[in-house]
């Protein structure tokens, strides 16, 4: 903990150095794209895309899981999501899964998560939809286009896209290698390096 501590201690030095940088981001955000991804620590939308202060709206679930639209039980990711399109405007929405995924592993081997009831209850309805027999990687790649499929049901996803002013992509991320492949629908829904 104490070297996360030391840094938040010395952050406001490294701002400092950069005055006009944090100028304009304390009058406002237009960040070029949401990104949504695992909550695992080993994924770093900004390290991954080189991102500076800014650009990305960041949505991170366990498991980048996209809830079904539910307008009678809004949730922090539909409210996240509606906030991007809505009032920040982005024209971009990337689910980014990752090798090595936890949440994904868990339900491709059959784990028990009795111990873990909200964790279970988050990835049941993902369990239905996992192609299980090509093993882990295979199975996130596939949840990752899962996810833009219950994203193209929330209301301003599907008006934006309706208008021709949002494109969705699906991205999978190697933590040992850092290789990035996006989904090429035109190449028959498989991966190809970016």
């Amino acid at each position: 903990m104490q070297p996360l501590v030391d840094n938040a201690r010395s952050f406001p030095d490294w701002v400092a150095r950069r005055p006009e940088l944090f100028r304009d981001l304390a009058a406002g955000q237009a960040p070029m794209a949401l990104f949504i991804s695992c909550s695992d620590a080993r994924v770093i939308p900004s390290l991954i895309t080189g991102a500076r202060p800014g650009d990305l709206f960041e949505l991170r679930t366990a498991g980048n899981i996209v809830p079904p639209y539910d307008p009678d039980r809004p949730g922090g990711e539909a409210a996240t999501i509606e906030y991007a399109l809505c009032a920040l405007r982005v024209r971009h929405i990337i689910v980014c899964g990752h090798s090595h995924c936890g949440a994904v592993g868990a339900l491709v081997r059959g784990d028990d998560l009795a111990a873990m009831p909200t964790v279970r209850t988050w990835l049941q309805p993902t369990a239905r939809e996992l192609p299980v027999s090509h093993g882990v990687a295979h199975a996130v790649r596939r949840h990752a286009v899962a996810q833009l499929d219950a994203l193209s049901r929330h209301p301003a996803v599907r008006d934006r896209l309706a208008r021709d002013l949002l494109s969705l992509h699906a991205w999978y991320y190697e933590v040992d290698t850092g290789a990035v492949s996006a989904h090429a629908p035109r190449a028959n829904g498989e991966f190809t390096p970016l």
